[in-house]
């Protein structure tokens, strides 16, 4: 199929860019990479009157820390992500994640900014951001506002971005000492939407579990943090098994079914998945096998 007509503007700078999303309001749409907006516009699922091109705002791609945090511009490809020794080095979770989205054709062209704003509740780095506790930077008529990732994702593809507003920026906590990390999913191919991921974050302290973070994706509206998991491991020894935690996240999950998995599956595939990860992120952090 063929997307329905558009205008097509290619602005050069991040107010240009600004000003034409204040001008056409809900009728304009961002493209950057294009990995998702495309195959809408083909489908005719998307038919926006004007399409706002950022691929010339070369200042929106950019990978740097920063103090405690890395920035990385929304127009950053995932390729360079994946390729980034700052991020193997800083947020070795973002690192791995990033393997998982799509293909490397896919990569190439995919943006960071893209595929969070675009909000898909099978998407890797939706579910990254929350296990990090990173921050999404929006700009827009009335300045920058600085959102978490439970303030910025609020449904099933639905944020807390507003038409004549940019994701311009996310930001990722440095990873601390003694801490580990996993990502891991299953999908029916390699490349293809999860139909279960999880992104597990350890800290370990004192030879214990000083802090927790567990975030499912493919699972609900959006990700999931398994919060009452996570208090279930925060401060626990090393004998506490992952198995009761990933239980614990795994019933208090909401998944739909669909053609490709029932609720049922994805429940017993998340817990098993979280107990993999949880363990997996242990090691990782300098503690014994368990």
């Amino acid at each position: 199929m063929k997307p329905a007509p558009f205008r097509y503007v290619a602005p050069r700078s991040v107010d240009e860019t600004l000003a034409l999303l204040a001008e056409h309001g809900a009728e304009g749409k961002i493209l950057a990479g294009g990995q998702s907006l495309v195959p809408l516009l083909n489908m005719r699922l998307a038919r926006p009157q004007v399409i706002v091109d950022i691929n010339r705002v070369k200042s929106l791609a950019y990978i740097r820390r920063r103090g405690d945090l890395v920035h990385i511009g929304a127009l950053t490809r995932q390729a360079a992500v994946e390729a980034s020794a700052v991020v193997r080095r800083y947020v070795p979770l973002l690192g791995e994640a990033i393997r998982f989205v799509g293909h490397p054709q896919i990569r190439s062209r995919g943006t960071v900014g893209g595929s969070i704003a675009h909000a898909d509740p099978s998407a890797e780095l939706p579910a990254v951001l929350a296990a990090l506790g990173g921050q999404v930077v929006v700009r827009g008529p009335s300045g920058e506002r600085v959102l978490s990732a439970g303030e910025f994702f609020t449904g099933y593809l639905t944020t807390a971005l507003d038409s004549a507003e940019l994701l311009a920026e996310v930001r990722f906590p440095v990873a601390g000492g003694r801490t580990g990390h996993a990502f891991l999913e299953v999908a029916r191919r390699h490349g293809d939407f999860a139909l279960v991921g999880v992104a597990a974050v350890i800290q370990r302290a004192d030879g214990k579990i000083g802090a927790a973070r567990l975030t499912f994706t493919g699972v609900g509206p959006g990700p999931v943090r398994a919060t009452e998991a996570e208090a279930l491991l925060s401060g626990s020894g090393p004998g506490r098994p992952f198995a009761e935690a990933a239980r614990a996240a795994a019933a208090g999950l909401d998944p739909d079914g669909d053609i490709h998995a029932s609720a049922q599956y994805r429940r017993e595939v998340a817990s098993t998945l979280a107990r993999r990860a949880l363990d997996l992120a242990w090691q990782r952090s300098g503690g014994a096998a368990r």
